[in-house]
This record gives C-alpha cells, structure tokens and sequence, in this order.
C-alpha cells in the first residue's frame, strides 16, 4: 500500500474543455510516453469544479463520467433522452462524455466533484462516506477526499486525518479495508484495465 497526501494548495485550476467554467484537478492519470498531458492523452482525472448558472456540459467522446454534488442542492442535468437528478447533495449520477447535457440550477450555485475515465481503460465508482462504517477496497487506486472538516479514517490497521479539501491518494495492489472514523469523505476508486 501507497498513500501520498494531495494537498488542496497544490491542485491545479484549468479551463472546462468547452471553457465555460474552471475545475479543480484534485488527481489525474494520462497514457505513459504522452508528449503533452491534454483531454486526448487523458486516462482519468478527478476533479471539482463550481457550477454557477445553467449551460452546456463540454462534449468528451470516449470518456464516462461519475458527478456528485457536494455543496448546494436541486442541481438537474438533461440530456434530450433523459434527466439525471442530482436536487440532494452526495447522489452519484454516471453518464457518458457524447451526451448532450445542459444543466438546470433549482436553488442556486452547486459545487460537484468530478470523476472521468476513458472507456476501456479504466473502471470508475464514486461514493460519499458520511456514517462511521467500514468498506472493502479492490487493488487500484483509490482517492479520499476530505470534503468539509477533518477526517479520520482507518486503512487496514493504519490511522489518518485527512484536514478538510485534502485528499489522500491509496495506491493498492491488493484488497484492503476502509474505515471512516469521522467526518464526511468521497471516495472515487479507480481500476486501471490489463
């Protein structure tokens, strides 16, 4: 087990691929040898990101993508075939990059995190951990992300506190345990194909 604590003073801000908003790239991964890291080298990236009014969601072939609100409510995105209900904080939707996705704000700005892959390369689940309780991790690379306030969590027989907007990235090449001590996580768990 690897553990290396992302500190939120050293994420990244860029550009939405439509360059309608800005993202907080909390982690990401791109193809080994890429000469430049862009959204076509891209493997996966997690991310926040604010949504301030209603607009179009950038247009990403080939990419899936897990969305969950983590600050404000009532957030709608529509799709000409269907509707994704994200109105309650920490409710994961998962939708592909080609749809074509407008938001609808019903109570004002939200805050989401972001988790995106690309298809074939790698497998993705993003859930909240609001309760004490105790979860399995696959072999991968998992990142706990500390939404509001301190966190205290336990990986197999080892303790952290995770200060609020940090994350810490667990790199595992076989299963383990975690345990959410206090405060509220979002856990986005990637597997890498092959």
């Amino acid at each position: 087990m690897k553990t290396t604590l992302l500190r939120s003073e050293d994420y990244t801000r860029s550009p939405w691929k439509n360059g309608g908003g800005i993202f907080t790239d909390i982690a990401d991964a791109h193809r080994p040898g890429s000469p430049v890291k862009n959204w076509d080298s891209l493997l996966w990236r997690f991310a926040s990101t604010p949504i301030v009014e209603p607009g179009p969601f950038s247009h990403m072939p080939g990419i899936d993508r897990l969305q969950m609100v983590i600050a404000g409510r009532g957030l709608v995105l529509k799709s000409p075939t269907q509707e994704f209900d994200e109105r309650e904080p920490f409710t994961t939707v998962r939708f592909t990059g080609e749809m074509e996705i407008v938001t609808e704000l019903e109570a004002g700005p939200v805050e989401v995190v972001n988790l995106m892959a690309r298809r074939g390369a790698a497998e993705i689940e993003l859930v909240a951990l609001r309760e004490p309780g105790e979860l399995p991790l696959s072999a991968g690379t998992h990142l706990v992300y500390a939404v509001s306030g301190d966190c205290g969590i336990r990986l197999n027989s080892e303790a952290f506190v995770i200060s609020g907007g940090n994350t810490l990235k667990v790199e595992l090449t076989e299963a383990s345990r975690l345990a959410l001590i206090s405060g509220c996580v979002v856990l986005g768990s990637i597997r890498v194909a092959g």
